[in-house]
């Protein structure tokens, strides 16, 4: 079933039950299609996301955004970004040394492109999720040498300070336009509804 038949099966659902709770929504559309739950769960969302239907209760604000569950991806990832500026500059030897490798690689090789995919692509159905991880990945290959190239030319060099720092500092500031722009996309969903 393609997604445009879930979507249409999803507005007929509600066309009769305008009341219905959105697992009953996503329980009655998936045993009438033979399509499994979660495929239904996830057109509900991406309608919602889209503004092509409303949630009761779920306010539309840049700032119940950014401390929903929808802004949650920010939190985790400034999480691990701090995480890993923690690990990577206190362990230096002994058996927790892998994660150091591990946190370091993924700071290099995946956040800084991830980041930017994120504020390149912020209404999260232009992309496939493989599409998604293989920019990623190949955007950080090519973030992080400019910024060695841009450090090459500061007073401070390419040194390991330096570069954790401005690596950091600018997938922080590349996940911060994602959430602006991932905010006011959000905001315009009400929109769209009301009007």
């Amino acid at each position: 079933m393609d997604s445009q038949g879930i979507r249409n099966a999803v507005r007929n659902a509600l066309s009769t039950n305008q009341c219905a709770s959105v697992s009953e929504l996503v329980n009655e559309v998936a045993n009438r299609l033979g399509v499994p739950r979660s495929v239904v769960a996830y057109e509900v969302m991406m309608m919602w996301k889209r503004g092509e239907l409303e949630l009761e209760g779920v306010p539309r604000n840049p700032v119940a955004y950014t401390f929903s569950i929808e802004g949650l991806w920010y939190w985790v990832s400034l999480s691990l970004i701090a995480t890993s500026i923690l690990v990577v500059t206190l362990i230096s030897s002994g058996p927790l040394i892998y994660l150091r490798y591990g946190l370091g690689a993924l700071m290099l090789l995946f956040m800084p492109g991830y980041a930017l995919v994120e504020a390149l692509y912020p209404r999260g159905d232009e992309l496939s999720p493989l599409e998604r991880l293989a920019l990623s990945i190949g955007l950080s290959l090519a973030i992080v040498p400019l910024i060695g190239l841009v450090l090459n030319y500061t007073p401070w060099g390419i040194r390991f300070i330096p570069i954790v720092v401005s690596t950091n500092a600018v997938t922080i500031a590349l996940l911060t336009i994602a959430l602006v722009r991932k905010a006011r996309i959000f905001e315009a969903g009400e929109e769209r509804c009301q009007g």
